[in-house]
């Protein structure tokens, strides 16, 4: 629990940091160096996007996990879109603003991947 703690404290550290730079859209190569670190997110063929279901007990708990997400989300300012039917939530991120992938992808997906995890345990 502590571990999942410290994570998403680098995290949200990684982004306060990152947000005080340009945000800059990821190549091929730096896209699969980081989906390496995420467990069972998928990316688009044209690099510009990466998707993940999960699934949860049921709607509440589907829900719940929104509801985390969401504040999260507004810390870093970065927004997903995704969709949810009962115990399924489907999330596909990019960043608009350069038509692609980038470093806040990636800390919103390990954000949403240490959330599921508790909700797991």
């Amino acid at each position: 629990y502590i571990h999942s703690i410290i994570s998403e404290l680098n995290l949200i550290w990684s982004f306060i940091f990152m947000s005080n730079n340009k945000i800059e859209k990821m190549n091929e190569e730096q896209v699969l160096l980081h989906i390496k670190k995420i467990e069972n997110w998928n990316i688009s063929d044209d690099y510009k996007l990466i998707n993940k279901t999960f699934l949860f007990k049921n709607f509440k708990e589907a829900f719940t996990w929104m509801s985390y997400i969401s504040i999260e989300a507004e810390i870093i300012n970065h927004h997903p879109d995704w969709k949810n039917v009962y115990n399924k939530v489907t999330v596909c991120l990019s960043t608009h603003d350069i038509d692609g992938l980038s470093e806040k992808d990636f800390i919103l997906a390990n954000l949403m991947d240490n959330f599921f995890f508790k909700f797991r345990n």
